[in-house]
């Protein structure tokens, strides 16, 4: 007599299973319980905090590289035209409207990516796990980054109000990065209601600035030629290399939007991107743009120099309280990359703990959380200024986006099948940008930016000795166990005694029988009448 029972399809042996248990969709999510606004609000609190504070440093520190002499007018346009075109190309087409349609049933991010890649081309297929776990390792490092240059340079906005602050920024912004990591337990959805409205009223804000210098100088609307982003680039050799390193700080948080998709959802966090975020984004430079051509002296800090003088205290309380939630938006994509390596093999079982009853993407991880915070304080004690962290800032991230672009290409081409013509003609220019922005970023590694790269190293030598030592331990095991088959044949010809009910047997392997079922035999000597082997 054979066993009743649910047995998932046999495992080849390979470093990683090929899904993201347990199964979800935007419906497992609660995205269908909750309006799409409601969700999109709560989203630009979480998901486009990083980015949405990019203004405060971006074109500052690339006006850096080319301020020895006076800004030139073809200088100020090529720089915002290259922030402008680094939203639309990087963000806009590659993210929103290309790989954000890659998602492992409700997850995004690189480990659901590589997941949906190995479905078709098999667990054991080199390159997409190794395009995961770099994608993984490098959005560790960025973050860790991300709060720590996002803290720093909203708190040193408070040297315009007045000198006393300055010596005290570091101290006030590791005060600030205790308090937000604290906060996290709380969950995503509490910690949403209370950062998306303030997150509302700040992207208003850069709207609204740039909006009221645009007028300073119109030829700055010129920047929406990609033509002057790139004379500007064919014009200035290796400095051009450097202005690209710093321009990629605009799109940072790209990632973290993708990874994040879990928690809110593809429509709502487009939603958001296209009716509010981009235009205000694309506002707030324009406007920094046109003060300076109108006013060069202005370049040394475009964003606070903006401001009236009566509005420069508001700004700084409220760009130091937008920095603390642009922290969170990789903190987030941090907590459900976590989740997918775990799930996956990549990494030790942690705490995992659901913070939402109806949006199972909503989870904080306690480990996580402290290994965060102790990094960031690093950072912050061993960089100082947020001028120093940016040398550090954006390599982790254009790894990670290379990484994302890498899969995305696989899962196009053997997973949705697409034409492998069309698919290249997609994702060539992508690369193209990616591959600049990591060359320019490459040349910041004897500035600080081998941080990240160490950080990710390490983690990358982490997952890997877990998934061999794990491979290990599960062949070594499956040698000692009694197949399932087998156990089959013994009961067939040495009958049980047969008890009403059904047994459920959780079991990690499908193939082998599970330690509780022979113990039960063994001890009790009974069978249930239905058994289901439960992967």
């Amino acid at each position: 007599m054979s066993i009743p029972s649910e047995v998932s399809p046999a495992a080849p042996s390979a470093p990683v299973p090929p899904d993201l248990p347990p199964p979800t969709t935007p419906e497992a999510h609660g995205h269908g319980k909750e309006g799409v606004i409601a969700l999109a609000v709560g989203s630009i609190g979480v998901v486009y905090g990083d980015i949405g504070t990019s203004p405060l440093y971006a074109l500052r520190e690339s006006l850096h590289f080319v301020s020895k002499g006076a800004v030139d007018r073809p200088t100020v346009i090529g720089i915002v035209s290259l922030l402008i075109w680094a939203l639309v190309v990087v963000v806009t087409i590659k993210y929103v409207v290309f790989i954000m349609r890659a998602d492992n049933r409700g997850e995004g991010g690189t480990l659901s990516l590589m997941a949906l890649a190995q479905k078709v081309l098999g667990r054991g297929h080199t390159p997409s796990f190794l395009l995961g776990i770099c994608g993984a390792a490098l959005f560790y490092g960025d973050s860790i980054i991300t709060p720590a240059i996002s803290v720093l340079s909203a708190v040193e906005g408070l040297k315009y109000v007045t000198p006393v602050f300055e010596p005290y920024i570091v101290w006030i912004s590791i005060v600030i990065l205790i308090g937000l990591f604290a906060v996290q337990s709380r969950g995503t959805g509490s910690v949403a209601k209370f950062f998306g409205p303030i997150m509302l009223v700040w992207f208003l804000v850069l709207g609204a600035m740039g909006v009221s210098h645009i007028a300073d100088d119109l030829g700055i609307l010129a920047a929406f030629n990609p033509l002057n982003a790139a004379h500007f680039l064919m014009n200035n050799g290796s400095t051009g290399l450097f202005v690209m390193g710093s321009v990629f700080l605009a799109v940072t948080g790209a990632e973290a939007l993708y990874a994040d998709m879990g928690h809110f959802g593809r429509f709502p966090i487009r939603l958001a991107w296209l009716a509010l975020i981009f235009p205000c984004l694309t506002l707030c430079y324009l406007g920094q743009g046109a003060m300076i051509l109108s006013h060069p002296e202005t370049a040394k800090d475009p964003f606070y120099l903006m401001a009236p003088s009566w509005g420069i205290t508001p700004l700084v309380l409220l760009a130091t309280v937008a920095t603390v939630i642009a922290s969170q938006a990789v903190i987030t994509g941090a907590f459900s990359l976590t989740q997918q390596a775990v799930q996956l093999g990549l990494l030790p079982r942690l705490e995992i703990r659901h913070t939402s009853e109806t949006q199972l993407g909503q989870i904080f991880l306690p480990q996580i959380n402290r290994m965060l915070l102790v990094g960031v304080l690093a950072l912050v004690v061993l960089f100082q200024t947020s001028s120093k962290l940016a040398n550090a800032y954006g390599i982790a991230v254009t790894g990670a986006m290379l990484a994302d672009t890498g899969l995305f290409f696989l899962v196009a081409w053997k997973v949705w099948k697409w034409k492998l013509p069309w698919v290249t003609l997609i994702v060539a220019p992508l690369l193209v940008v990616d591959l600049a922005f990591f060359g320019a970023n490459c040349l910041k590694i004897p500035e600080g930016a081998y941080m990240p790269l160490v950080f990710g190293g390490l983690l990358i030598v982490l997952i890997w000795t877990w998934v061999r030592g794990s491979r290990i331990v599960s062949d070594k095991s499956r040698k000692d166990s009694l197949p399932l088959v087998d156990l089959l044949r013994m009961l067939e010809r040495s009958k049980p005694v047969r008890v009403p009910g059904t047994a459920v047997f959780l079991t990690s392997d499908p193939e082998t029988s599970p330690a509780a079922l022979l113990h039960n035999l063994k001890h009790n000597k009974v069978l249930h009448k239905r058994n289901i082997m439960l992967t």
